[in-house]
């Protein structure tokens, strides 16, 4: 949501290389093509000693009218996880939503108008049968994400997408709760669905205030809706403990959105990232 848009985002080669002075081993793809293409983008992961974990790939699966268009964009972010990491990256399915969606961030659970009627669901799962099989034909094995503003947020929502599909989930303990979910009950309820992991806080008074005045995605995210590990009302501690508990052993990729101020300096996100490396190790034990 930022690069091209946002004053202060950094370049490729001086995040990377932020990425791995803080201890980070791997990296999600972003943006596609921001970390760069083919050699350049293996070049660059190797040069800063980090691996490709996976990326973000949206789609419109309620929307037949887009999944041609969509399913062009699926294919070039697989060409990029191939010239990463090959087949090993995990593709991150998420739900395109909608304009009401994105207008209303964690609105799911209680207005369930602002979701899929019954018709919706049959195309939503013949969308993401659609993308599956593309993404299964590359040799990849994607997880669905449970993310705010999609028709994917709700606990609801995310227990019709789960009856829906085979799908692994993404556990995101930040979007679960703005979404209406305890992420502890979340492991509890679909714990054996999981198969990669979001690190990620966020502060219900903040969800709260962005819900009561039905602020847009954007606006949300520019309030501080997610925040540094720790700092937030998702349980961390506990969760990493239930993690442990159900055996996971796969990435856990730390995200925290920003919106960078005009005035502010990379420096700023940089020590963030590294209290939020140094928080995994002492209170995660990762």
């Amino acid at each position: 949501m930022t690069i091209g848009r946002f004053p202060n985002v950094p370049e490729p080669d001086e995040l990377l290389a932020a990425m791995s002075a803080a201890g980070y081993e791997g990296t999600e793809l972003g943006t596609p093509g921001f970390f760069g293409e083919g050699d350049v983008l293996r070049e660059r992961l190797e040069r800063h000693r980090l691996a490709l974990t996976g990326g973000w790939c949206s789609f419109r699966f309620s929307e037949p009218e887009h999944w041609e268009e969509d399913l062009v964009e699926l294919s070039h972010v697989l060409d990029l996880f191939e010239a990463g990491g090959g087949t090993a990256p995990i593709p991150v399915f998420g739900d395109g939503g909608s304009e009401a969606r994105r207008a209303n961030p964690g609105r799911g659970a209680e207005d369930r108008s602002l979701g899929l009627d019954g018709a919706g669901w049959r195309r939503w799962a013949e969308g993401v049968k659609r993308a599956e099989e593309a993404a299964a034909a590359r040799g990849f094995t994607p997880a669905l994400h449970p993310h705010t503003s999609t028709y994917v947020e709700a606990p609801w929502e995310i227990e019709r997408a789960l009856e829906l599909t085979d799908l692994g989930l993404v556990a995101d303990p930040g979007h679960l709760l703005v979404g209406g979910a305890d992420p502890l009950e979340a492991l509890s309820a679909w714990g054996d669905r999981v198969v990669y992991v979001h690190a990620k806080d966020a502060r219900l008074d903040v969800v709260r205030s962005a819900i009561a005045d039905r602020t847009d995605m954007l606006e949300a995210w520019r309030r501080g809706i997610f925040c540094e590990l720790g700092g937030g009302d998702a349980n961390l501690e506990y969760f990493f403990s239930e993690l442990e508990r159900i055996g996971y052993t796969g990435w856990v990729a730390v995200e925290q959105d920003r919106i960078p101020r005009p005035d502010e300096q990379l420096a700023e996100a940089v020590e963030a990232q590294i209290r939020n490396r140094r928080w995994l190790r002492e209170k995660a034990g990762i």
